[in-house]
């Protein structure tokens, strides 16, 4: 069985006055998941907007309870970067239909 979560993280960065402001303020937290969880993430949506940004995050585990863990880090990742604030997380999680 697979199971499989996407995020959709909604962040507001209130210090960034550029577009490569707001690329440095998100290259940590994107790079950080990556290589600390070893999710696929990427910035998804407000590409031209200075102060807003919304990033994708998608995850496979062998369980679900790993997969709740491993998006609950996730989560505690995102909000450990005092710069940005965590407006809205969804979690989407796809479920494998039978054969």
């Amino acid at each position: 069985m697979v199971h499989a979560a996407a995020l959709r993280i909604e962040l507001y960065l209130r210090e960034c006055r550029s577009l490569k402001a707001k690329r440095a303020a998100l290259r940590p937290i994107i790079e950080g998941l990556f290589k600390r969880h070893r999710v696929s993430v990427s910035e998804v949506d407000h590409h031209d907007d200075w102060h807003l940004a919304t990033v994708g995050v998608a995850a496979v585990a062998p369980s679900q309870s790993h997969l709740r863990d491993l998006l609950d880090h996730v989560e505690r990742h995102v909000w450990s970067f005092p710069e940005v604030e965590v407006l809205r997380i969804d979690r989407l999680w796809i479920e494998e239909e039978d054969r």
